[in-house]
């Protein structure tokens, strides 16, 4: 740890979305590392890690939005950036699926002001989040790199968009850009009670039913946000060192998918309330759900000898605590 505390101590970490839950997480693990944390956020969120552990008096903040692109430009314009870790997005689908013109501003246009900044300004490393949705419906699993981004729903399509346009700029300008394929985050810090982990949480916490809007069989795979952020500063790392070529994509996730119905059956078992079991309100699949998505970390272990450390297990058990403390 101390040869890593060297390698980040003093280096300029620009972070967007970082009032977010993986932003919120980042920006702990860099001013740990005693790097110069700068961030975008678009509005303050009381309910945020970022707030509650007073990460928001220790970092260098912007407000405003990312298709502000005068003000993009003077973030990298006035600040030697050394790493860039663009999280900002407009991440709830059923948002995206009601609005998807202002999803894809966000999520596209607010991708190509940073893209567009840092190739005129400059940037050491970029590390740009796509997602593991912008494989959309795959037939061979678990997905590698290597699959064709077939996304086919407005927020599957804007992290397609993005993750093709950071590509793009990182091969025509050699711009030093890597893009992360994460699976489904989870762990302390997510107030995004769509997703189902923290509804669970707090729902076996509160001793109420979880109510599953889905059928339960839907496969997925969740990895713990720390192992998450381990990812992203070993890629910056790597990228800053030359290590690996310019618009790579990585996938990060545990290789261990489950349904729906067993995580929250293992969260209630971590509650000590098994029996209170969730009420599924569905017994056909969604039109926008992909009944089955989990992927490959082979490319993320050879070449970043990256691995998740916490199990499913241990990383629910952080989590169930977190949630329990903080109702």
């Amino acid at each position: 740890m101390e040869k890593i505390a060297d390698f980040w101590r003093n280096k300029v970490i620009f972070i967007t979305g970082a009032n977010g839950f993986l932003g919120s997480h980042l920006v702990k693990r860099a001013l740990f590392l005693k790097a110069r944390v700068i961030v975008l956020i678009k509005k303050d969120i009381v309910y945020s890690l970022f707030k509650i552990d007073g990460l928001d008096k220790k970092s260098k903040i912007y407000r405003g939005d990312l298709s502000d692109s005068l003000l993009v430009k003077s973030i990298f314009k006035n600040n030697k950036i050394d790493v860039c870790f663009h999280l900002a997005a407009q991440a709830f689908v059923g948002v995206a699926n009601n609005s998807p013109l202002s999803t894809f501003k966000a999520n596209i246009e607010g991708t190509w002001n940073v893209l567009e900044a840092a190739r005129v300004f400059g940037v050491k490393a970029m590390v740009v989040a796509s997602s593991d949705m912008a494989y959309g419906e795959q037939k061979k699993l678990p997905c590698k790199e290597g699959a064709s981004l077939t996304a086919l729903h407005p927020y599957d399509a804007s992290k397609s968009c993005a993750d093709i346009l950071s590509r793009t700029y990182a091969h025509t300008y050699k711009l030093p850009i890597a893009v992360t394929r994460c699976t489904n985050i989870y762990g302390p810090g997510d107030f995004n009670f769509s997703r189902i982990i923290p509804d669970a949480c707090r729902s076996a916490a509160r001793g109420r039913n979880l109510i599953i809007r889905g059928n339960g069989a839907s496969l997925r795979d969740y990895t713990f946000v720390e192992d998450i952020v381990d990812a992203y500063f070993i890629l910056a790392e790597n990228l800053l060192r030359k290590n690996i070529n310019y618009g790579e994509a990585f996938n990060f996730g545990t290789g261990k998918p489950i349904s729906v119905i067993e995580l929250v059956k293992t969260i209630l078992k971590i509650s000590g309330k098994p029996g209170l079991l969730p009420r599924i309100l569905s017994k056909a699949k969604s039109k926008w759900e992909i009944d089955k998505l989990y992927l490959s970390s082979a490319k993320a272990r050879k070449f970043l000898k990256w691995y998740p450390k916490y199990s499913l297990k241990k990383g629910l058990e952080i989590t169930y605590k977190w949630h329990k403390g903080h109702l």
